[in-house]
């Protein structure tokens, strides 16, 4: 790590080819927990006003709390463990305007918490937002998210990993993954 974190985790993240942030695999989850394990417990602990002066920093932590957990704890609880810190500052670093003076890629990932809520509030605003962004996959998948939680009102695949019991329409309705 160098001594800007902000910008280790930009260049780590957008040096990726698309579709490694969407299939992950082994030695990506091991190489972000290698690289980034540490400063997300370190990073973790600060308040949400700390990622929010300026729109790289905020990017920067959305990624470090949203994407970069999914991958280092793939299949286990812990990685939803800093969605409300990734989604507090995704709403701040909005409200300041911060998404219109990022590129869209980085505006997607920026967005991405709604998406990842299971508040409707929160998914009709993904909605919202990757309708004003204009990119129809990135829709697309707001659009599945979201179809989730209005059917159940949470995402049925987490349930194992957070000890939650299914529940019947739940377990009719089979493996719903919105990928």
């Amino acid at each position: 790590m160098s001594a800007d974190w902000r910008a280790d985790v930009l260049k780590f993240w957008f040096g990726l080819d698309d579709e490694q942030w969407w299939r992950g695999g082994d030695a990506l989850d091991h190489r972000i927990r290698q690289d980034f394990l540490d400063l997300w417990h370190e990073k973790r602990q600060l308040p949400i006003d700390s990622f929010t002066s300026d729109p790289l920093t905020a990017l920067a932590a959305v990624i470090l709390f949203d994407q970069f957990p999914r991958n280092m704890f793939r299949g286990h609880a812990e990685q939803f463990a800093t969605d409300h810190l990734a989604l507090g500052i995704a709403e701040e670093a909005i409200a300041k305007g911060f998404d219109e003076q990022l590129e869209p890629r980085e505006r997607a990932f920026l967005y991405m918490p709604f998406e990842h809520s299971e508040t409707m509030d929160d998914q009709n605003r993904a909605m919202l937002l990757f309708t004003a962004l204009g990119d129809a996959e990135m829709l697309h998948f707001a659009r599945l998210h979201r179809d989730i939680i209005e059917r159940f009102g949470r995402f049925p695949h987490r349930n194992a990993m957070l000890g939650r019991q299914p529940r019947a329409e739940e377990i009719a309705a089979g493996d719903v993954v919105p990928w």
